[in-house]
């Protein structure tokens, strides 16, 4: 069982906390976010500070932490957790290519996760895209992000979805709607043809289960910085390997004249 830390708890850090509270894989030991205000779980809560942030981790120790805060709380927790090689998965969309910068040089200490979305299925959608975008690189290619109405820039997943298959982010386009949890389509247009790859956000707790299987794999991984569609690529690989393995080689068809020690007239 995998100790874990929660910084953040907003509307998805709180369905992130219940979907791993109730997996048996995991124990949620706490919770760190800036008010410092009891969560609806009974578990420990701290503030998120800097300067005190170290003690807490040795008083309250964790094999992983998971972050669904803002953009800037990891330069406040960053080091304690690359001095302590605990491993971090962050699921914070929007990060500046400087912090960006910073999370990848954690990797040289630790394990270390990060993605804009960290829902399975966006990155399956992600994977999905990139093997067609290299069957067909002359197909016309558009992103449509659509998010609640307060969501105020570009979703970071349609962003990481544009520089992944190599477009322009004026082929993004953005929706903002109420009752929207969030929704990306890549659209490919072919000559005679049009596929359209969609992921719809239904509950917040599919960030959750994104970011239990996240951490079960960052688990598996050797120090370094990591995303969750290389995760992902690796199961898929593995689980090819797995079914050729398991799949007995065809059977040589061999014409009955041969059998009988005859060569075809």
């Amino acid at each position: 069982m995998l100790k874990i830390g929660l910084i953040g708890y907003g509307k998805a850090g709180q369905a992130v906390a219940g979907v791993l509270h109730d997996d048996p894989r995991f124990e949620l030991c706490w919770i760190a976010r800036r008010s410092g205000a009891p969560a609806e779980l009974d578990i420990p809560v701290t503030t998120l500070d800097s300067a005190s942030f170290g003690d807490w981790l040795d008083a309250n120790p964790v094999d992983g932490i998971i972050d669904f805060s803002d953009v800037d709380s990891v330069h406040q927790y960053g080091e304690a957790v690359r001095q302590r090689g605990i491993m971090l998965v962050t699921a914070i969309s929007g990060y500046p290519e400087a912090t960006l910068d910073y999370i990848r040089d954690l990797g040289r200490n630790t394990r270390v996760l990060s993605s804009p979305n960290i829902t399975l299925g966006i990155n399956f959608l992600l994977l999905s895209s990139k093997i067609l975008r290299r069957i067909a690189p002359f197909a016309d290619v558009e992103i449509v992000e659509q998010h609640f109405r307060d969501k105020p820039e570009i979703s970071g997943t349609a962003r990481r979805i544009a520089e992944v298959l190599d477009v322009d982010r004026d082929h993004i386009t953005s929706l903002r709607l109420g009752g929207i949890v969030g929704r990306h389509e890549v659209i490919f247009g072919f000559p005679y043809q049009t596929v359209r790859l969609i992921h719809d956000s239904i509950r917040r707790e599919a960030f959750g289960t994104g970011a239990a299987f996240a951490m079960e794999q960052l688990a598996r991984c050797e120090i370094g910085f990591h995303t969750l569609d290389e995760l992902l690529l690796r199961v898929i690989r593995d689980e090819l390997q797995e079914a050729a393995e398991l799949t007995p080689p065809p059977a040589v068809r061999r014409d009955s004249s041969a059998r009988a020690g005859r060569l075809p007239a």
